[in-house]
Order: C-alpha cells, then sequence, then structure tokens
C-alpha cells in the first residue's frame, strides 16, 4: 500500500523539510542541553556528540567501508533451480514476487497438460 503518487509526494516533501529543519533543530538541541542546571553526565556526552554531518560525507564513508575485494566479486551460487516455463523451484515452490492469481493459473495449465498426456483405458 501507500505507493500512490500522492503519497510518493508527500514523502519526498516531509524528506525536504526535514532536510531543511536538521540545522535549526542541531542549535536548539545544544542550546538546551547547555542551559544551567544541565549538569548531567549524559547530558554532556550527548552534546559532543551532536553534530550535523553532510549526506555527501555520510555517502563517501558508506563507500570506503562497503569496499569489495575484487577475488569475491562473482555470480551469486543459487542453490535453486527453477523451471523457465512453469517457473517453480526444485521444491515445487514458485517465487515470492508471483501474484497468487498467476499461481492459480499456472496450476490449472499443468492439470490440464497432465490430463492430455495421460492415456485413457
Amino acid at each position: 500500500m501507500a505507493k500512490s503518487l500522492r503519497s510518493k509526494r508527500k514523502r519526498k516533501m516531509r524528506a525536504e523539510k526535514r532536510k531543511k529543519n536538521a540545522p535549526k533543530e542541531l542549535v536548539q538541541l545544544k542550546r538546551i542541553l547547555t542551559q544551567q542546571g544541565s549538569d548531567d553526565v549524559f547530558m554532556t556526552n550527548v552534546k559532543e556528540i551532536a553534530t550535523v554531518v553532510k549526506p555527501e560525507k555520510l555517502n563517501e564513508k558508506m563507500d570506503v567501508e562497503m569496499e569489495i575485494p575484487h577475488d569475491t566479486v562473482g555470480k551469486m551460487d543459487t542453490d535453486n533451480k527453477r523451471n523457465k516455463k512453469s517457473l517453480l523451484d526444485q521444491h515445487g515452490q514458485y517465487p515470492g514476487w508471483m501474484n497468487p492469481r498467476q499461481r492459480k493459473k499456472l496450476r490449472k495449465q499443468r492439470k490440464k497438460n497432465k490430463n492430455k498426456t495421460r492415456t485413457p483405458k
């Protein structure tokens, strides 16, 4: 659910608003933490932690951490073999993305073909 254009637009605009308000919220958080009466050890730790990090820097850091050695790059080994015609795997299961109506339709076709191949006595 929630895949309509309206909801996508609303999510996008909420993200923009969060991006715009993040620096203001950080200033407000730091101001609250530096007020008198907040001599709590926990609050001082949070005050040191609270910093704004630009998304570009985060992405660069993630890229550096996520580098994969060249010797491990290759084709994924998948154990399940799938019939291209019926889309069933070796355990007789359909893929997760398949609609139940499509599954029912393919099941009917399989039964119909199975009955045709049997010779009546």
